[in-house]
């Protein structure tokens, strides 16, 4: 059995059919997937999906393109709903975005920062999103050495990857990791400690290939662990059982 260990099926694109794919999800072999949210509303959403069906996780948080959103209030709200339900199991999606910065980094940095402090205090993991943000993203990882989650749809570079790694850190790939010029994550992917690797569709972006172009959706994690397996030398059912256990302890299911 498979485990997305970070998949959007609150995001609008799955309106016209979101319960026929979710009743589905078990005869194409997902075991559990985790929901992260976004912001608060689509938290809320997870929060909602997680209650509904007994195989999905959830986390709450705001990602960096809703850092804007981040208060006190926002704050408060997450506490209350992962004390409330227990299948959220991490603060999430956080972290920081510096590709298009339509939100300030200032802002992002603040935002990330505040979500972190909530993840030390509730004793959570993470799951952030970072991208053109190397450096300081570590530098919040510094600054917070008692938390630690997963680099989902992981971008940076070996090195980082293996220091995140060092610190307790699990990286997250996604469908590119079997796209042709994926020559970064494979690299990662080939030489880190498979204890430490989970698979993630986020979809319904990144579809892998060959699907890419299409809506994403859990049905299409096999392709990762069948990628997974070529690079590690290993078969796709040995990948799926590894990274099942990597997800559940990532996430302390």
């Amino acid at each position: 059995m498979l485990f997305d260990t970070h998949a959007h099926l609150d995001d609008r694109a799955f309106d016209a059919d979101r319960e026929t794919l979710l009743a589905s999800l078990p005869e194409q072999g997902l075991g559990m997937v985790m929901n992260p949210g976004c912001s608060l509303a689509s938290s809320r959403n997870a929060d909602a999906l997680s209650r509904q069906y007994p195989w999905i996780y959830a986390a709450v948080g705001s990602h960096p393109d809703a850092a804007d959103e981040v208060n006190d209030d926002v704050l408060e709200e997450y506490r209350k709903l992962c004390k409330l339900n227990p299948k959220i199991r991490a603060i999430g999606e956080i972290g920081l975005d510096y590709h298009y910065e339509d939100i300030p980094r200032a802002l992002q940095l603040k935002a990330f920062r505040d979500q972190m402090a909530l993840a030390a205090e509730l004793a959570l993991p993470v799951i952030v999103h970072e991208r053109d943000a190397h450096a300081d993203g570590m530098a919040v990882v510094e600054e917070f050495p008692t938390v630690t989650g997963v680099f989902h749809c992981y971008s940076g570079s070996l090195e980082m990857a293996k220091e995140l790694v060092k610190r307790g850190w699990y990286i997250g790939f996604t469908g590119v990791l079997t796209f042709k010029n994926a020559r970064k994550a494979v690299e990662v992917a080939s030489q880190l400690p498979l204890d430490r690797l989970v698979l993630e569709t986020d979809c319904p972006y990144m579809a892998p290939e060959p699907f890419r172009g299409k809506r994403n959706h859990p049905g299409y994690l096999y392709r990762m662990a069948e990628k997974l397996a070529e690079l590690r030398g290993m078969t796709p059912e040995e990948i799926q059982a590894i990274t099942m256990e990597n997800g559940k302890r990532l996430y302390r299911i």
